[in-house]
């Protein structure tokens, strides 16, 4: 979850890392208390829940030495300020926030428990005792895109979106790439519910889409509302965060999950060494942080070749989802050649030509 930063943003930020001493923590025979903090109900599948997977999976991995506690439901804001408080106060030693909305209240209680870790999640902001990491879930979209595009019968696909931010953006754009490197004249329609959590409006906004003629359906919401409505109409749909192939058993095609563990489990052994500095992480196929679920019955062979092909090569930096001569949906040129910086990534702020409509503006 990210969203617009300024060039002068960007810069200090990277500055900031690059001058980072270790935060030090003394060794003690307690275990490691983390926390962490959660902005949508703790459900079976999804954001939330590929974040709690993560806390698992540190917890099996370093055993007797973390004891963790997460907290869920907690909107972004003054109440996520007073919860963060709350875990450091109870002896957190490493704090995890999982939203974006989370950074400025991260930064503040970590000015207030110096000695405290802070992990931030999809934000760009650090200090002495704050980093921040995200996944580059367009690299899976770009993938799903391909994969969209190859089955659909219409050509035209429809995403469920929560707000129009950055990171949003980035993977509306890239599942167009994807698909019109399939199908040149794909068409992707969008609907905005502004929540990340929602069923009911992110229900609906499904079977709009559907209405309009997508045969194709994915989304960048918390639920799984959107696969469940495909499921019942029996149209296509591409999981989100989750592999939700139990909620969609004949209409998923593949899901673009993600995958947290690792980066926990190596920030909690660095806070235990003590040798833990502030980081900006932005992991992808490559990291293991982004990967690309099995393929159902419906897509054929030579599509799963052509994907497995064209995700090997974003693993191995070979090929850059946003790369090339980009239009945007109204005929402006707006990039030449190349591929594009992380930078201007993290900016974007209008749709490539597929996208159908106008970007609301935050």
């Amino acid at each position: 979850m990210s969203k617009n930063l300024t060039r002068r943003d960007f810069v200090a930020s990277l500055a900031a890392l690059a001058g980072a001493a270790p935060v030090t923590t003394p060794r003690a025979a307690d275990p490691l208390q983390v926390g962490f903090v959660y902005v949508t109900p703790l459900a079976p599948l999804g954001w939330t829940a590929q974040h709690n997977e993560g806390r698992l999976q540190l917890e099996r991995v370093l055993g007797a030495r973390v004891k963790t506690r997460y907290v869920d439901k907690v909107a972004e804001g003054a109440d996520a300020e007073r919860v963060i408080r709350d875990l450091a106060t109870q002896g957190c030693g490493l704090i995890v926030t999982t939203s974006f909305g989370y950074m400025e209240p991260t930064l503040k209680v970590a000015r207030q428990f110096p000695k405290v870790v802070f992990e931030h999640i999809s934000g760009y902001k650090s200090a002495a005792n704050v980093g921040f990491a995200n996944a580059r879930f367009y690299e899976g979209r770009y993938l799903a895109g391909m994969v969209a595009a190859g089955v659909s019968r219409t050509g035209v696909a429809g995403c469920v979106a929560a707000f129009p931010i950055p990171e949003v953006v980035q993977g509306i754009n890239a599942f167009v790439l994807g698909m019109r490197s399939v199908n040149p004249k794909a068409e992707l329609k969008v609907v905005w519910v502004n929540s990340w959590y929602d069923p009911g409006r992110e229900r609906d906004a499904a079977l709009t889409l559907m209405n309009q003629g997508a045969d194709v359906l994915t989304h960048h919401t918390d639920s799984t509302a959107t696969s469940v409505a495909a499921q019942e109409q029996q149209r296509w749909c591409v999981g989100y965060h989750s592999d939700g192939r139990a909620l969609a058993p004949t209409s998923q095609l593949t899901a673009v999950t993600h995958h947290w563990g690792d980066f926990y489990v190596r920030s909690a052994q660095s806070v235990l060494d003590g040798t833990w500095k502030p980081s900006g992480l932005w992991g992808g196929l490559r990291e293991g942080m982004v990967r690309l679920a099995d393929f159902g019955a419906a897509v054929p062979e030579a599509l799963r070749a052509r994907v497995r092909e064209r995700q090997s090569a974003i693993a191995a930096g070979k090929f850059h989802p946003f790369s090339g001569r980009l239009l945007d949906n109204e005929g402006r040129v707006r990039q030449e050649a190349g591929s594009m910086a992380d930078e201007a990534l993290n900016r974007i702020d209008w749709y490539v030509q597929g996208v159908q409509g106008k970007l609301p503006r935050t």
